[in-house]
């Protein structure tokens, strides 16, 4: 079993895959999207990871804005909640992925990534930390 964290975007959505044994979180992609209203080739690609990782479930990160409300973006991803469920017949759980990609780029910056290469990886990497967020919680309740 494996958990498959994504980081949905108007023009990508990074992935990160757990470990078997549900503790790490490892970015493994970031599916790059042409029109932000066409997502049949995301979700083809999406599937078609499910099936090599043997995912039994989906982490969607939320981003709500800072006072707690929801904007547009965090429509778009309870609709694509709606298409993933969907397509994948899989349980999609969302994650409140509030500066995560603030995480991300202090991450990279960390790391010393170069300022020009961080928007190549920062999506990637922001799916880490939702996933991430998602298995420390459901390890500590001994889920």
């Amino acid at each position: 079993m494996r958990i498959m964290g994504l980081d949905f975007g108007s023009k990508t959505v990074g992935v990160a895959i757990s470990d078997p044994l549900l503790i790490t979180a490892q970015g493994i992609e970031i599916i790059r999207r042409n029109e932000e209203n066409k997502l049949r080739r995301t979700l083809a690609r999406i599937e078609e990871l499910i099936e090599e990782y043997e995912v039994d479930e989906i982490v969607l990160g939320f981003p709500k804005n800072m006072n707690d409300t929801l904007g547009e973006r965090a429509g778009l991803s309870l609709e694509f909640k709606e298409k993933l469920e969907r397509r994948t017949g899989l349980p999609v759980t969302m994650w409140d992925e509030r500066l995560t990609t603030v995480a991300a780029d202090k991450a990279m910056i960390e790391a010393g990534i170069r300022r020009e290469r961080r928007k190549e990886y920062v999506d990637k990497i922001a799916a880490v930390f939702i996933l991430q967020g998602y298995l420390d919680l459901r390890g500590n309740r001994g889920k």
